[in-house]
């Protein structure tokens, strides 16, 4: 379709695209430019609104022009805007300016991955009562679709806490964290650092592995399991 493409092409700065006009041509590529402005400007917002951590550590004005920058590298491809930045992350990893925050990408990780958990399938939680009598050597739970666990190479979960509206200053750990996220019930979506030992039994479980080959040797499972019940994200169980 090439007159999409010109048109997509001129809303990223290209010349006026065919077909383009206004009742006096003069004014069709001022016109122009003040939409191509306009998409700006909302596509920035949009982002923002899916990454509001990184906007907040950046400040507003340099946000903005990162997200111009962005947008040149990896447009939207669909029409949900609230879900464009799935590429963010990598991209915040690679881009010079930025190169003094080495956390931006841990921290845009999470975001995104919180707006997937938002968005995830429904799934009603288990009763906790199908678990009385399973034998832990084939008992195999399914975990809620919205369950994700991200291994960060800095202490993200630590930054993206202390920026949210009205944290207390938090003191940010040293080294590496494990995020587990998901979307409870009321259709909050916690963010929670978690151990090594943890992530591993939800990774197992959620490849398929049974309970009795989920949890690591001298590791107790049912601490972690217990607040899975709690935040309704074991949602069956499969002999």
């Amino acid at each position: 379709m090439p007159h999409e493409a010109a048109f997509h092409a001129a809303l990223r700065g290209g010349t006026l695209p065919p077909g383009v006009t206004a009742p006096d041509p003069a004014e069709a590529a001022r016109r122009f430019a003040v939409y191509r402005n306009n998409v700006a400007v909302s596509l920035g917002q949009a982002l923002a609104r899916r990454f509001p951590v990184i906007e907040r550590l950046l400040g507003p004005a340099f946000f903005a022009a990162l997200a111009r920058a962005y947008r040149r590298a990896d447009p939207p491809r669909g029409p949900v805007l609230a879900e464009w930045g799935e590429g963010f992350a990598d991209f915040l990893d690679g881009f010079p300016p930025v190169a003094d925050w080495p956390y931006l990408g841990c921290v845009a990780r999470i975001e995104a991955a919180r707006t997937r958990a938002f968005n995830a399938a429904d799934a009603a939680p288990m009763d906790p009562a199908r678990l009385a009598g399973a034998d832990p050597g084939r008992l195999r739970l399914v975990l809620h679709p919205s369950v994700q666990v991200l291994r960060l190479r800095h202490p993200a979960v630590a930054i993206w806490a202390a920026n949210q509206p009205g944290a207390a200053p938090l003191s940010i750990p040293p080294g590496p964290q494990i995020a587990l996220i998901l979307r409870d019930p009321a259709f909050a979506v916690p963010v929670e650092a978690i151990a090594a030992p943890d992530a591993a039994l939800i990774e197992a479980l959620q490849a398929g592995l049974p309970l009795a080959r989920a949890a690591r040797p001298g590791h107790d499972p049912a601490p972690r399991l217990v607040a899975l019940m709690r935040q309704g994200a074991i949602t069956g169980a499969r002999p």
